[in-house]
């Protein structure tokens, strides 16, 4: 059985139990939560809601306290970004790339310079933070538990076959499959 990654935004439904989501994510956290699949918290879910805190610092102290007594009690395991992570993230940029990267740089050669002039997540319609999680997922074979959309990385997986599961907690159902 595996284990689940939750990103940024289920995460924030499950902490503030004043959201309309919340009932369902707990819900559903609950009924998966077992010794054989644990919930896992990315490093990088973590940075995106410190900058929250840090953007928003008005009454950000105690909320902030009570969010880190939250993740210490419901994530005992935080993922980091590994060298193993390059693999599966590499593989379905390429595939953004190639599906949605400027015409002008599909040949080899001017593939390469993307190296020096990189095309951007803007560009390819994708949030950088997403690509790394999803690519966390992959590489430790857990179920990605999302509500973005993140329509142009779930094509990208379908491509890429890298079998990531992707389930939507905060909707009250399962994805189908692989996403």
């Amino acid at each position: 059985m595996p284990g689940y990654l939750i990103d940024t935004q289920t995460i924030s439904y499950w902490f503030d139990g004043a959201s309309g989501r919340y009932p369902s994510v707990q819900a559903a956290a609950e009924a998966r939560r077992s010794p054989d699949a644990p919930l896992y918290i990315s490093a990088i879910s973590l940075g995106e809601i410190q900058y929250g805190h840090a953007v928003h610092p008005t009454g950000a102290g105690p909320v902030r306290e009570s969010f880190r007594k939250f993740v210490r009690e419901k994530f005992p395991q935080v993922l980091r970004v590994s060298r193993h992570t390059a693999e599966p993230y590499g593989q379905i940029r390429a595939t953004l790339f190639d599906k949605l990267g400027p015409k002008s740089r599909k040949s080899k050669r001017e593939r390469a310079e993307e190296l020096c002039d990189p095309t951007t997540g803007r560009e390819l319609g994708i949030d950088e933070n997403d690509l790394w999680i999803v690519a966390q997922a992959a590489e430790r074979n857990l179920v990605l538990v999302t509500h973005d959309k993140m329509v142009h990385i779930r094509e990208a997986l379908q491509e890429s076959e890298t079998g990531v599961r992707i389930e939507d907690w905060a909707a009250g159902q399962e994805a189908t499959g692989s996403s």
